[in-house]
């Protein structure tokens, strides 16, 4: 009797043994999902998860079985967090601690700075896995705080989202990347407006968001922003026409090609400021903070004009004489 025992105790033995080794073989399989991306939805099982590969050929039937069993041993493998999860070929092992991590992709939104707001809503409905829940401007009209005191609501939508990287998760809703964004830029414009100096000729912060649009599209040059103020500020000062092509080239719309002729430099539209005094209606571009600052910071100085010198710096001038001679020099590539 005992005999027998020890002989059944044995073949156990050594099929447990064997079940074991090959469990422990199973571990190092592989499993090449197709990334660079796998949504694992709400309520998916690991028998589902297992069928499903098996009909993709990614899994054998032993194998599925072999990780059943394995699931029967460490129940916390059936422990699956919905989400969409960043993945490569790997051991299948690691896949599955993934999906129970619960360690979702993080995916990324940039509205840039001196695009418009048309620009970054073409942009929108290329985000992947972003809910795109803002069909119009009226949805993100609803979005928009402007407080009280500040004066009339804008009359557009232009201006009022800050440009930055907003980083979300998959599934994610639009409209809470915007409204973000909106928040942000009250933030940088209410700061900005509380610090600006006493000589800025604004009566609302709208004023100061509207000249910041206009520096942001004239420069990407940092340190010149302060200086392109001035011109601008210069120029409202002296009742004179502050004659900036990036308004123009807003106001036509689509009907601008890619170069702007005479006769759209006399086209009427609100915003052509080589046809009317003072700022535009409003802001034409995304602002950075930067663009805030000197707007509400410019540097105090004579000058009236500039002109691009063709490598992204400009060339700043206080008389037209001066200016003109700087035109026919970056311009027309005379030597002065």
């Amino acid at each position: 009797m005992l005999k027998k025992l020890f002989v059944l105790l044995f073949v156990l033995a050594v099929v447990a043994f064997g079940l074991l080794n090959q469990l422990q073989q199973f571990r190092q399989t592989r499993l090449a999902l197709a990334g660079p991306y796998y949504d694992l939805p709400a309520g998916s099982s690991l028998s589902g998860l297992c069928g499903q590969w098996q009909q993709q050929q990614l899994l054998s039937k032993t194998q599925c079985l072999q990780l059943k069993l394995l699931s029967v041993l460490q129940p916390e493998l059936r422990s699956l967090k919905a989400g969409v999860y960043r993945v490569q070929p790997d051991l299948l092992m690691n896949q599955l601690a993934l999906f129970r991590s619960g360690k979702v992709a993080q995916f990324s939104f940039m509205l840039r700075e001196g695009e418009t707001l048309k620009q970054s809503l073409v942009a929108l409905a290329n985000a992947p896995y972003l809910l795109n829940d803002l069909p119009d401007e009226q949805a993100l009209q609803q979005l928009v705080q402007w407080p009280a005191e500040w004066g009339a609501p804008p009359p557009n939508l232009e201006a009022l989202f800050f440009p930055e990287t907003y980083f979300y998760t998959a599934h994610s809703k639009a409209s809470d990347i915007y409204r973000r964004a909106h928040r942000s830029l009250m933030q940088q414009l209410e700061q900005a407006w509380a610090e600006r100096d006493a000589t800025v000729p604004f009566n609302t912060p709208y004023q100061l968001l509207t000249l910041a649009s206009i520096i942001e599209k004239e420069t990407g040059v940092i340190s010149e922003k302060p200086l392109i103020a001035s011109v601008f500020i210069n120029r409202l000062a002296q009742r004179m026409k502050l004659q900036t092509d990036p308004t123009v080239i807003y106001g036509l719309g689509d009907r601008y090609q890619g170069d702007i002729t005479r006769a759209h430099l006399k086209d009427p539209h609100p915003y052509n400021t080589y046809v009317h005094f003072g700022l535009p209606p409003g802001p034409i571009a995304l602002v950075s903070a930067t663009s805030l600052q000197a707007a509400a910071k410019p540097l105090v100085s004579d000058k009236l004009y500039f002109v691009a010198k063709g490598d992204g710096s400009h060339q700043f001038s206080a008389t037209l004489p001066e200016h003109n001679r700087a035109v026919q020099q970056y311009i027309f590539g005379k030597k002065p």
